[in-house]
């Protein structure tokens, strides 16, 4: 059997580096995304488009830039850490991990990510944006609001939504895996040594990011409805799919496409990048031969 990959056995580090730097340019978008998701056009619309929407809340980013770079920087760690454990155990005898192979780790990666990390931070990360933008927001800074959430409504009001969110991640992360490895192969063809252009990587990434964003974001609109500060309204995740399909239509799935697209193409590819090129630094430093 193949030896495990140096970089599985350091993955906090190319992980936690990818994931930081890719946080502090992309969340302007995630930002927009969210807030998008947030208006209901059940009633009276917020925003007029998505040029309107930065606009009225730019005043917040500030405070919400600093709580999204503390609670998401694990959520790269996490991922990649779960991937490379997974992968190390599903590679051929050449080391090699097809593509099929590659779905179900990442598949496996989104699941375990989405329990252990990312339900509990993007309840806060939602209802603080939601909270930014009402007309009194009640949360006077991070540490306040997360001790008003779990004060008002105990730990399990940090993890809203999660069947969404699973059902999320765990999507997102097996198309992203499975197009990234998919493409891989194929530029490598005949040669498993052959090396991959950053920028390269770079394109594979945003591909990967594009169609996982198509393929799910009905899956994150209803995550983020769940997660809001009116997720009282909703009984189950079932229930506000049904909800947003009955009052709002199916284009209501989509709402915040065009900003989840350029956040997640860039995004996946930044961290695909910063993740392969500090993977390629590891496996110089402990060699296997």
């Amino acid at each position: 059997a193949a030896p495990p990959r140096p970089g599985s056995l350091s993955f906090l580090s190319p992980g936690g580096i990818a994931g930081g730097i890719e946080i502090c340019i992309t969340f302007p978008t995630e930002y927009v995304k969210t807030q998008l998701q947030l208006d209901e056009k059940a009633h009276p619309p917020r925003y007029a488009g998505i040029g309107d929407c930065p606009q009225l809340c730019a005043h917040h980013l500030a405070l919400c830039r600093v709580q999204q770079v503390s609670h998401l920087w694990p959520f790269s760690p996490a991922r990649f850490g779960m991937f490379e454990f997974l992968s190390n155990q599903m590679r051929d005898e050449q080391g090699k991990l097809d593509s099929t192979r590659s779905l179900f780790c990442g598949l496996g990666a989104g699941v375990a990510e989405a329990v252990m990390v990312v339900c509990p931070m993007e309840t806060i990360k939602v209802k603080f944006i939601h909270d930014q933008c009402s007309p009194k927001p009640k949360y006077h800074g991070f540490f306040h609001g997360v001790r008003e959430i779990v004060r008002e409504q105990g730990l399990k009001g940090t993890y809203q939504g999660l069947t969404a969110t699973v059902l999320k991640q765990g999507s997102n992360q097996a198309i992203r895996f499975f197009v990234m490895t998919s493409l891989k192969n194929w530029y490598k063809g005949d040669d498993p040594n052959k090396v991959i252009n950053p920028f390269i990587t770079g394109v594979f990434g945003a591909t990967a990011g594009a169609a996982s964003v198509f393929g799910n974001t009905p899956l994150d609109v209803v995550k983020t409805r769940m997660q809001g500060l009116e997720a009282h309204k909703y009984k189950s995740t079932w229930d506000c799919a049904y909800k947003i399909m009955k009052y709002e239509g199916p284009l209501a799935f989509y709402k915040g496409t065009v900003p989840r697209l350029g956040r997640v193409c860039l995004d996946v590819a930044i961290v695909f990048v910063i993740y392969d090129e500090v993977v390629k630094l590891l496996n110089k430093v402990w060699k296997t031969d």
